[in-house]
């Protein structure tokens, strides 16, 4: 499929570039989608929650009434977490919620939210553009001439630019990352994906192994 190449001022160059069948026209594999976004979100939780059990409770260790003879249940301890302030029954504790999944998986996820973006019309394709020095004014007048002012869009790069990632850092509506640092939950979290000329092949490469 072909896409027209526009400038920093939202304007047709009278350029086309082919986007490639294999990365930005396949059938969309929903699971793979999904299993990918889960485990993008399930890296970013922190799983530093913790809730104290009986042993870490600061009481008494004395039996707190005699075992028969009171008409009510037996107790040991008033650090249970049966009694007020004592400790909590199976709290939460720190754990890590990632989990693995293979390369091809993650590959495909990939291509489909592409291809989900692509049969949107949600891609555009810029030609490569830097700034002198990094300067908000500068990005956000992209944006407007992309008409992005007010929605989510992601830049993507062909290779690190400092100027242009540090010029956007401050809007929140807006990312800008490397065609590495790709993945399927920044894709489908953007309203429109803004590929410049020079990821295109980095972003084919990867995806096409």
């Amino acid at each position: 499929m072909k896409v027209a190449v526009l400038d920093i001022n939202g304007k047709d160059t009278g350029r086309k570039v082919e986007l490639s069948k294999d990365v930005f026209a396949i059938e969309p594999n929903n699971h793979a989608v999904y299993l990918d976004v889960k485990q993008y979100l399930a890296n970013q939780r922190q799983g530093t929650h913790k809730s104290k059990e009986r042993a870490e409770i600061a009481g008494s260790t004395r039996k707190i009434k005699k075992q028969k003879g009171t008409g009510t249940a037996r107790a040991g301890s008033i650090k249970s977490g049966v009694f007020k302030g004592g400790g909590r029954m199976f709290g939460p504790t720190p754990r890590n919620y990632g989990f693995k999944l293979n390369k091809n998986l993650k590959r495909l996820a990939r291509k489909s939210a592409l291809s989900i973006k692509a049969n949107e019309n949600s891609i555009v394709v810029l030609e490569d553009f830097s700034f002198d020095t990094p300067k908000t004014k500068s990005f956000t007048a992209v944006l407007k001439a992309l008409g992005l002012e007010d929605k989510k869009s992601l830049f993507v790069l062909g290779a690190s630019n400092n100027n242009v990632y540090l010029s956007s850092r401050n809007l929140k509506g807006s990312e800008v990352v490397n065609n590495s640092e790709l993945n399927t939950y920044k894709i489908l979290n953007a309203n429109q994906v803004v590929l410049l000329e020079s990821s295109l092949e980095g972003i084919e490469s990867n995806l096409s192994k």
